[in-house]
């Protein structure tokens, strides 16, 4: 049945809810599966169901009689008055009606029910394409005729859904897990994936060379130190070494001024010690001044003459 008929009908009911029914209910089911369509009354003998302008069955004094085939219905009726559909098929879509009545004619109950018999949603297909930085996501399922479903893409806070369509997609810069669900009424099918958009080239060489740069940084900071702290070690050692030179030599001027005296002394040594001590300048007698060699006078003679 189509679809479109099936939300006319539900349309009129909701704008004119006193038309001969006094309730509406709306079933939706998945193909094969079972319907049950029930309903509220007391002190039944006879219960009528119809599906649209046809007659299904009729229970009476809880006999059940069939105004359709058997196998063609897969329907029965069960003893409190439901209905039970079988091997749903898209076909059973439609508006069921039920009308009660007790033994002496009276209705008891009149109730409508939609059935909306729906296939199962298909399983939906992920892709992604980067292209300059940007990410283009996209849902697609494989819809065929009659189908109802939404499909939605969803990442974090990120959320588009749109309804009877076959595909969803939008565009972003984020990378991260993207799901996409597709469901319906009756079931409902999700598809999740990693995307990643990879760096471009010229990104990753300038990746490449801040990583370089901060390596060669800290090696050269690292070999600053070093230098460095050896400078300031051999300064240090050199410090030591000349202190230690200083010392040395100091303890040689030392054992020079001081000499030890020896434990035998010389008789020369001894002849010196028993030389008496210099008299004074004051004390010392005035030598007279001895006459010159006769040859010294001959010698400054002849010169003279000479010149």
């Amino acid at each position: 049945m189509n679809f479109g008929r099936i939300f006319l009908i539900k349309c009129l009911l909701l704008l004119f809810p006193k038309a001969k029914c006094t309730s509406t209910i709306n079933i939706y089911k998945a193909v094969n599966e079972t319907a049950l369509l029930s309903f509220t009354a007391e002190n039944m003998h006879e219960t009528l169901w119809t599906r649209g302008n046809e007659r299904l069955l009729q229970m009476k004094d809880k006999k059940i009689k069939y105004y359709v085939e058997k196998m063609q219905c897969r329907c029965k009726v069960l003893l409190n008055g439901t209905l039970r559909i079988e091997r749903l098929v898209k076909e059973d879509s439609g508006i069921y009606k039920v009308s009660a009545y007790d033994k002496n004619g009276k209705l008891k109950a009149n109730e409508t029910t939609v059935l909306i018999v729906l296939e199962p949603v298909p399983q939906p297909i992920l892709n992604a394409e980067c292209i300059n930085k940007t990410l283009y996501v996209k849902c697609t399922v494989k819809k065929t005729e009659d189908q109802m479903f939404t499909i939605e893409l969803t990442q974090d806070k990120i959320n588009k859904s749109q309804t009877n369509v076959t595909e969803v997609e939008f565009t972003t810069r984020h990378s991260g897990r993207y799901r996409c669900i597709v469901k319906n009424q009756v079931s409902k099918k999700t598809t999740e994936k990693e995307i990643k958009c990879p760096v471009g080239q010229l990104d990753l060489y300038l990746i490449s060379s801040i990583a370089g740069g901060a390596v060669f940084f800290v090696v050269f900071v690292i070999l600053l130190i070093y230098c460095i702290r050896k400078k300031k070690a051999d300064r240090l050692e050199d410090d030591d070494e000349e202190r230690m030179q200083i010392h040395q030599v100091d303890r040689e001027m030392a054992m020079r001024k001081l000499p030890q005296p020896p434990s035998n002394p010389t008789p020369q040594q001894t002849c010196v010690q028993q030389m008496p001590p210099p008299q004074p300048h004051a004390q010392q007698r005035a030598v007279p001044p001895q006459p010159k060699p006769r040859t010294q006078l001959q010698a400054q003679s002849q010169l003279r003459d000479r010149h």
